[in-house]
């Protein structure tokens, strides 16, 4: 059963290292999620799920203890998901953590993370909504008391320099997907749009339907702690418990 989520935005300028001069930007962004995850440590899980958006090559599942690198980013930084001690078995994947949950691992680093065991998933942006439901119920069905660490963007077509240049769909979108996080509404989730989600580079579409496929009858409510669009693209922070 789930009983909490944290839902965090991803991009690798949220790790200082990484953005440098601009780290001063995101500070409210990085605060919140540092308070989201606090929403996940308080409701005492017996496994920690971390779902991201991933090309084909960094797909899950990863096992606790698995590197990830910002070396792609420019900088000589190394992150694990959480520790090997906390690994049901098996050794770390050998695979790199995609970029996503190398972002999520820096995060359960910098809040100090050991309160259970802990795995990640990186799920493909075309995986169709129905399937990423199921993704979310099967991994609820691993333990009596999961919580998920979402990783994944909004649009990122807000302004005209933006990655995806200006699209006047992309606000709509990101207004309608943080309302839903904000109310823990987990039908408005599951029908999100996934090709409008693609047009409007919208990572976090997938992750955000596993979520919903996993809360499914947990009766969570959930507070947007974030939600604003640096860069063009749309961060949200969002915490259900």
């Amino acid at each position: 059963m789930l009983v909490a989520a944290a839902v965090c935005p991803c991009p690798p300028l949220l790790v200082p290292d990484v953005a440098a001069g601009a780290a001063p930007e995101l500070a409210a962004a990085r605060a919140a999620c540092t308070d989201a995850l606090g929403v996940l440590a308080a409701a005492r899980p017996d496994r920690l799920v971390v779902v991201g958006p991933a090309e084909q090559s960094g797909r899950g599942p990863h096992t606790a203890g698995t590197r990830g690198s910002f070396r792609g980013f420019g900088v000589d930084l190394d992150v694990r998901l959480g520790s090997e001690g906390h690994k049901d078995g098996g050794a770390a994947s050998e695979r790199e953590l995609p970029p996503s949950l190398a972002v999520a691992a820096w995060l359960l680093e910098r809040t100090g993370w050991s309160d259970a065991p802990i795995e990640g998933l990186g799920v493909g942006e075309p995986l169709e909504a129905e399937r990423c439901i199921q993704t979310g119920r099967d991994i609820v069905a691993q333990a009596d008391r999961v919580a998920l660490l979402v990783m994944g963007d909004a649009s990122a077509c807000r302004t005209l320099k933006a990655p995806g240049y200006l699209d006047e769909r992309a606000a709509p979108f990101d207004a309608e997907v943080a309302r839903a996080l904000g109310a823990a509404d987990v039908a408005a989730l599951k029908v999100l749009d996934a090709e409008l989600a693609y047009e409007l580079k919208a990572s976090g579409r997938a992750p955000w339907q596993v979520l919903a496929g996993a809360a499914e009858g947990a009766d969570l409510g959930g507070a947007l702690l974030y939600e604003d669009a640096p860069y063009g693209v749309g961060y949200l922070v969002a915490a259900w418990s």
